[in-house]
């Protein structure tokens, strides 16, 4: 009979320690999974954010007309693009790396086929060069985080702004609505 107690708390003992061993490894594995998604969640911020170092790894993140503007320095249709008659509240940014670009509030409607804005967010994060292509003197606008190819700038824009209209291929911009700023990046 003493034998059968001490065998009987013994496994009760046991019992209770696999128990609580158990509990340990739940709460370490709800840990685990919390984890992997916030490492997930970052990663994908990551290769958002990633620009791309070579021809062959823009071309297997640009479709064939992106790469054709951005990297290519083309221009895409005059009225076939996405953001020609685009109002929507937000910010635009460069298809090929994300940088913000154009608030919509300096969008407007230059009736020439493409997306015209007269000022761009920050004059740091686009660069303009003299181009001097196709027998014409213009001075073309690219992204300076990643040296995608966005349009020309002219001086034609608005008298009341600032007077230039930047001329901005459709392809070469991703939009922000103004509610999915805080929670979303470039929308593809």
């Amino acid at each position: 009979m003493f034998y059968k107690i001490i065998l009987s708390v013994s496994l009760s003992f046991c019992f209770i320690s696999c128990s609580n061993k158990m509990q340990k490894n739940n709460v370490k594995s709800e840990t685990n999974v919390t984890k992997k998604v916030i490492d997930t969640n970052l990663i994908i911020k990551r290769e958002m954010d990633k620009t791309p170092n070579t021809e062959d790894e823009w071309k297997a993140k640009l479709t064939p007309e992106e790469y054709y503007v951005l990297r290519e320095k083309g221009t895409e249709r005059p009225f076939s693009g996405e953001y020609e008659n685009h109002n929507k509240s937000g910010i635009y940014v460069c298809k090929g790396c994300g940088s913000e670009l154009f608030k919509s509030d300096a969008k407007f409607d230059a009736h020439c086929g493409w997306p015209s804005f007269y000022e761009g967010i920050d004059k740091s994060k686009i660069k303009e060069t003299v181009d001097i292509s196709h027998g014409m003197m213009r001075t073309e606008v690219t992204c300076a985080k990643c040296g995608g190819h966005l349009g020309h700038v002219f001086d034609d824009g608005p008298k009341d702004k600032t007077g230039l209209r930047y001329c901005i291929n459709s392809v070469s911009l991703g939009f922000i609505a103004k509610e999915d700023l805080d929670t979303t990046k470039i929308k593809k």
